[in-house]
């Protein structure tokens, strides 16, 4: 397990952070460097992950920053990345899988095959490579903790939103696969399912509209999450005081798990019609 080492248990270790270039990756790599942990962000784009290492080294000098080009569908790529965040100290302690996506809103009658291939190969495959790949060397290490990122609409149907929750839906699953399995390794995995959190991905709903207000109506805690909410919980969660904690699957949302999800019929009526959202597809 992550071990106590100094006032907070993470100093000193090392954490892969993958989609570490922005939006909760970003967050999380932040929050992790400020803690003294040495991090290893990749992402599939090199000036973006310069960029991000640079302001977090700048502005968290207790901890360190390293990047490493990957794409996580890429075994090989994994392989790599893996094995660079482990050279750091000598081993890997912890890994936060948050690199994710979706190429597919639409309606189901109308989503596209390959944009679908995309979307599960990223959230599930992607996942599944760094959790075969980053379990190795914590084992090999004795331990460690892996925290993977999901998502509300795996568990709240998101209307239109096509492949991304029933992808996030199989990370959920192949967490808790994997934290059966992994446990005799004393290597825990567990899943974080954010609500609506502001990101530049996310902008246009969070800048304000009706589906914005729509998503605070079914929110019990009506605001918009903030990356540290998702990132304070990732820390816990690869941390010494979680060392019983394995194979949950933690909703950090604001209760909105408690209604539905939200209404994006604003934003795509305009683009398919009112038949088009149900279902009807014009010859």
């Amino acid at each position: 397990m992550i071990s106590v080492n100094g006032s907070n248990g993470l100093a000193k270790k090392s954490v892969l952070v993958t989609g570490g270039g922005s939006g909760i990756g970003l967050g999380v790599a932040t929050v992790l460097a400020a803690e003294g942990v040495h991090v290893t962000i990749c992402g599939r784009n090199e000036q973006k992950l310069a960029k991000t290492a640079r302001e977090i080294g700048e502005g968290n000098p207790a901890g360190s920053v390293d990047t490493v080009v990957a794409d996580v569908t890429v075994e090989d790529d994994m392989i790599r990345a893996v094995a660079q965040a482990a050279e750091r100290t000598g081993q890997l302690d912890g890994v936060v899988a948050c690199a994710g996506g979706n190429e597919t809103i639409a309606p189901v009658t109308q989503l596209d095959v390959e944009a679908w291939r995309r979307t599960v190969d990223l959230n599930i495959t992607g996942t599944m490579l760094t959790i075969k790949h980053s379990a190795r060397a914590l084992v090999a290490a004795g331990g460690g903790s892996i925290v993977a990122i999901s998502s509300i609409a795996s568990s709240n149907t998101h209307r239109w939103f096509g492949a991304y929750g029933p992808s996030k839906a199989g990370v959920d699953h192949l967490v808790q696969l994997a934290a059966d399995e992994l446990g005799a390794s004393n290597v825990r995995v567990n899943c974080i399912r954010p609500g609506l959190t502001r990101t530049d991905l996310v902008a246009l709903i969070t800048d304000g509209g009706p589906i914005l207000e729509d998503y605070l109506a079914n929110t019990p805690i009506a605001r918009v999450g903030e990356v540290t909410d998702i990132a304070a919980l990732a820390k816990f969660l690869l941390g010494p005081d979680s060392t019983w904690i394995t194979g949950q699957i933690i909703n950090v949302d604001g209760g909105q798990m408690l209604r539905r999800g939200p209404d994006f019929r604003s934003m795509l009526e305009p683009v398919y019609g009112a038949d088009g959202l149900r279902g009807v597809v014009t010859p």
